[in-house]
């Protein structure tokens, strides 16, 4: 049988058969896994929230995705059921498997559409309200029909996505990203120029207490890496240090998060945008801070182009196993290969043009998808416990999970649902 996503070596063949990886190498490569597109809207959970809601929240997500993990890895139980997919199917079967399958397509494809929208908030800006930010080419070279966002995100796709093959890490690169918005930030705030923010959200008649559960799903999405844990953990010399990796990497990740959502906040408060990097279009009226902000917006754009062959990759192996299990390998099959690459590749851009914006991909994913992999699974595979071996507060640790996990995201589809009929309303009225 071909293997599943979760299969898919993150190290080289070479060290997943001399299973030669460390500790730090698991950090390293579960830091990899949680940091992506979603660190650039962490900053605006914090103008939602508030800080210390915020700040709060992140800390229980990640002590929630540390309960998770550690159940998922406990009840890997069996030679068969050695990753995530195979987990659910011994508890649920075929369905479960189908179920696990399903979710990481959708997270896939949401973490492709968000790429080609950052891509595009880098090149051609975007709007927030009546309140617009200009793209890098639009800066350079002024408005043109040329580097208007559709273009823009055309030309990458085809000349620049279409045949690029190169992969590279992202935690590096965040790691740049806090400590140049750090660094910006300490100096707004010693020349006396940071932005006004809250410490708690501010609830009037137009925002309810219900409709601060809509961050809930960004933060989720932040934190999900379940369909990689099994993959990293088969690389360790000693599986038992899997646990140990994933903690440390979960605090380094969240104060990276923290980090970034305070400075950021500072940087530009109530003009927050989703993604953030669309505000560094505002500079300090300084070359150096022009530079910083160009090179912020650039270096990371130019990673997602790279990361995207890999997660399109990743997505590409499973809509085939998915819709034509029974066919011959892809690798074998050109007319499937070119259609299955050109529809994902034509669905994200045309996505990306509908929905310019990063916090309602993250909002369905986090709602749906990820809700399921971080937390509702593995709480259903603990309390199905099919090898007995689930005790009293593992049950009841999976239950209350597996409660806050769907609670939190019936709420925040029927707010998001809610604003969306009433701005459709206020739309034709006016």
């Amino acid at each position: 049988m071909s293997p599943t996503p979760e299969q898919v070596p993150l190290l080289p063949e070479k060290s997943q058969a001399t299973k030669t990886a460390s500790v730090s190498g698991a950090v390293f490569n579960v830091s990899t896994s949680i940091i992506g597109a979603g660190i650039m809207s962490i900053p605006f959970t914090l103008k939602v929230l508030g800080i210390i809601p915020a700040v709060v929240l992140i800390v229980l997500v990640a002590f929630m995705t540390d309960l998770s993990v550690e159940l998922l890895l406990r009840f890997t139980h069996s030679g068969q059921s050695m990753t995530y997919a195979g987990v659910m199917k011994e508890s649920f079967g075929p369905i479960g498997s189908v179920a696990t399958q399903v979710c990481v397509m959708i997270t896939n494809l949401g973490g492709l559409i968000m790429y080609l929208i950052i891509i595009g908030d880098v090149f051609s800006g975007n709007k927030g309200g009546e309140e617009v930010h200009l793209g890098v080419l639009q800066q350079w070279f002024g408005i043109q029909w040329w580097n208007s966002r559709e273009f823009s995100i055309l030309f990458t796709v085809v000349f620049l996505l279409l045949p690029l093959v190169l992969f590279q890490r992202v935690v590096v690169l965040a790691v740049v990203f806090v400590a140049i918005s750090s660094v910006m930030a300490i100096m707004a705030i010693v020349q006396g120029t940071t932005k006004s923010t809250r410490l708690v959200p501010e609830l009037d008649d137009q925002t309810s207490f219900f409709e601060l559960f809509t961050a809930v799903p960004v933060l989720v999405t932040a934190f999900t890496f379940h369909f990689n844990v099994h993959p990293i953990r088969f690389e360790l010399r000693n599986s038992k240090d899997m646990m140990l990796a994933v903690r440390v990497a979960l605090l380094l990740c969240a104060i990276i998060y923290v980090t970034i959502g305070i400075f950021g906040y500072l940087l530009f408060g109530d003009s927050l945008m989703s993604d953030i990097l669309t505000n560094f279009d505002q500079t300090s009226g300084s070359s150096i801070g022009a530079l910083l902000n160009d090179t912020v917006r650039l270096s990371y754009a130019f990673h997602l182009m790279l990361v995207y062959p890999l997660l399109n990759f990743s997505l590409r192996f499973n809509i085939n196993e998915l819709l034509f299990p029974n066919k011959p390998p892809l690798a074998s099959d050109t007319t499937r290969f070119l259609a299955i690459t050109m529809t994902l590749l034509a669905f994200t851009y045309l996505a990306a043009i509908a929905f310019p914006n990063i916090w309602s991909i993250f909002q369905f994913m986090g709602s749906t998808s990820t809700a399921c992999l971080a937390f509702i699974f593995p709480g259903a595979i603990a309390l199905r416990d099919v090898n007995g071996i689930s005790t009293k507060k593992d049950k009841v640790i999976a239950a209350l999970m597996v409660t806050l996990a769907a609670v939190s995201s019936i709420i925040a589809i029927a707010i998001n649902i809610n604003t969306t009929f009433e701005n459709k309303s206020r739309e034709i009225v006016n």
